[in-house]
């Protein structure tokens, strides 16, 4: 029998058991889209350096355009124009105006653009205001975006392609970021054959590796795919020890229950500290956490559907904590397109599909069998029916955590 922990005591576990790894990279900008921000950046300069329009049309101050309109224009001598990328080395006085693009530069004496649809050229030197503009109307003043001192972003963000314009725009080139966690992997059972073979009789392929290698690829990890191990223990406990010289963190899928062949439990309390051997979800229940030092090693059920859920729920988190990245979830609410059963005193976990008809975000469930592999494929997220509900009625509203 398995003496499990419920999810809460797992992330709290997690928490306390394991430390950041704190080791720290600079790459180029070029390279550090998906990467965990080592440290805050703070700007050193003002963006923009200078005032700028927004628009195209002519930059002028407010007070000469107050009270105009189509009938009575306000008459404004034009006394230049500032081309793109050029400084706007004159100043206006009262009464005058110049033709500035969008994002040029705005002469001193200047406050406000006009755009040019509401302005109309004479050809004799001078323009008509047709639409009264208010001080600060049209411009980007230095420093309306960033201002020297200012946090621009804080360490343990994913920095995203929005950030690398950022930085960009900041002039940083090189980023300070979390050297990326290295995560070995590896598949048990006698019955696994790789992707490009063919299954004899009572095999079948193997999922886990490509799946977990996918998952933890796209979280931002390193991984290493050791393959298969058949069932010996011998044999399995001599991966795990490369793995765990070689990594950060290991993870084995297969060989998690309590039965005859089932070494992983015993190998990982032989090379470190057994920290839980059961989490009271279904599925995923059978699932085992333990350390070597600070290196997670975690073996995981051998259905690829409850390694995953497993994989999203605690070992992604696990990783987070290793490289100090803000955690950070999605969910929509959504509800069932139909009646759904659960396990009463286990956390049940339901993969679905997301809809929407009628202004509604449906979740529709998916039924899986225990053995059934290929249904996790386009699923859009996953909700959980609590320990102590022993079923949803159709229509009810559910949380759904997004992949």
């Amino acid at each position: 029998m398995l003496e499990v922990k419920t999810p809460e005591e797992v992330l709290r576990l997690i928490e306390t058991k394991f430390k950041p790894l704190g080791r720290t990279e600079n790459v180029p900008l070029s390279a550090a889209l998906g990467r965990v921000l080592a440290e805050p950046i703070i700007a050193q300069e003002y963006v923009p350096d200078f005032d700028r329009s927004t628009v195209d049309g002519y930059a002028c101050r407010a007070a000469d355009t107050f009270g105009c309109s189509d009938a009575i224009p306000a008459i404004l001598s034009v006394t230049g124009q500032v081309l793109m990328g050029e400084s706007a080395d004159f100043a206006l006085s009262r009464d005058t105006c110049a033709y500035v693009p969008t994002g040029g530069a705005i002469p001193k004496g200047a406050d406000c653009a006009v755009m040019i649809e509401y302005t109309e050229d004479y050809g004799d030197g001078t323009v008509g205001i047709m639409k009264p503009c208010a001080p600060g109307m049209n411009l980007i003043f230095r420093g309306d975006d960033v201002s020297p001192g200012k946090e621009i972003l804080r360490n343990g963000r994913v920095l995203t392609a929005q950030d690398i314009g950022a930085l960009a725009a900041i002039g940083k080139t090189s980023v300070p970021v979390v050297c990326r966690v290295k995560v070995g992997v590896i598949s048990t059972g006698d019955e696994l054959v790789p992707p490009d073979a063919t299954p004899g009789p009572g095999q079948v392929r193997d999922v886990n590796g490509p799946l977990l290698t996918a998952l933890l690829e796209a979280f931002g990890a390193e991984v290493i795919n050791y393959g298969i191990v058949v069932d010996d223990e011998e044999l399995l406990r001599q991966k795990m020890q490369v793995a765990a010289q070689e990594c950060n963190a290991v993870i084995i899928s297969g060989g998690s229950s309590v039965g005859v062949k089932d070494a992983t439990c015993r190998i990982i309390e032989s090379m470190g500290e057994l920290l839980l051997h059961g989490i009271a979800i279904k599925p995923g229940k059978p699932t085992i956490m333990g350390k070597a030092g600070n290196k997670p090693l975690i073996g995981l059920p051998g259905h690829p559907g409850a390694a995953c859920f497993v994989a999203q729920l605690f070992v992604l988190p696990l990783l987070g904590r290793l490289m100090g990245r803000k955690q950070e979830g999605f969910t929509v609410t959504a509800e069932l397109t139909e009646s759904l059963g659960a396990n009463h005193g286990r956390e049940q976990i339901n993969a679905c599909h997301l809809l929407h008809e009628g202004g509604k975000i449906l979740a529709s469930p998916i039924r899986s069998k225990s053995g059934l592999i290929t249904q996790l494929a386009g699923v859009d997220g996953f909700f959980i029916i609590s320990r102590d509900c022993e079923g949803l009625p159709k229509g009810a509203q559910v949380q759904v955590y997004l992949y």
